[in-house]
């Protein structure tokens, strides 16, 4: 069941599933899009089948502005809504609480967490922008030393903000499990058929491997 949902400076959609687990998780969306993008409503799908409660919401700068990217200096106050949003969730599940997102949001979330180490239980990062395209050099990597969370990332194989072997690479500095999910033929929009499923089976695969999922 998906519902409006909007607590405080929180707003989006909120996803109950039939037979909770009594985890959460908290998504968001890229820098030209909003808490409607397929591929988020489509990962909050299939993990509210998977038993979690689902929170899609609106990144501060997308709330101010209906469009265009983030500003320079958006990306602070970005990451302090979507703590507020984990804070929401937290309200919500009864179980632990997961954080993650798309592109730019994914990258909001791992900094997020990367700062507090306590915040969430784990990361799934859907189409990293591992850098600006065509320009390798300017990683965007200087806080993964820091995370030591589990973090699924979900790559496509006509990402232009990375390829499979670049991200192989930037994995290997954080100090804690990753899994990194590649999707033969997906860009970085990941629309790709299955994308969601396979990002799903995967993340729920991978934490309950580790003990730390569900329930």
């Amino acid at each position: 069941m998906t519902e409006t949902f909007t607590q405080g400076t929180v707003g989006g959609y909120l996803h109950r599933p039939d037979e909770p687990t009594g985890d959460g998780i908290v998504l968001t969306h890229g820098a030209g899009s909003n808490c409607q993008a397929p591929v988020l409503v489509g990962v909050a799908r299939e993990l509210e089948n998977a038993g979690m409660i689902v929170l899609r919401c609106d990144l501060p700068f997308r709330q101010a502005r209906p469009g265009g990217p983030p500003r320079p200096g958006d990306a602070a106050r970005d990451r302090e809504g979507l703590c507020e949003a984990v804070t929401a969730m937290r309200g919500l599940a009864s179980g632990r609480v997961y954080v993650g997102g798309h592109s730019y949001g994914g990258r909001q979330a791992s900094m997020l967490a990367a700062d507090d180490a306590e915040l969430v239980a784990g990361l799934l990062l859907l189409s990293y922008p591992l850098h600006p395209p065509r320009r390798p050099d300017e990683l965007r990597t200087a806080h993964f030393p820091k995370l030591v969370i589990p973090a699924v990332f979900v790559h496509g194989s006509r990402d232009a903000f990375g390829s499979f072997e670049e991200m192989r690479r930037a994995l290997a500095l954080i100090q804690a499990p990753t899994e990194l999910v590649e999707i033969e033929g997906a860009g970085h929009d990941l629309k790709s058929s299955g994308a969601g499923s396979l990002a799903v089976r995967h993340f729920t695969a991978f934490l309950f491997t580790r003990g730390i999922i569900f329930g």
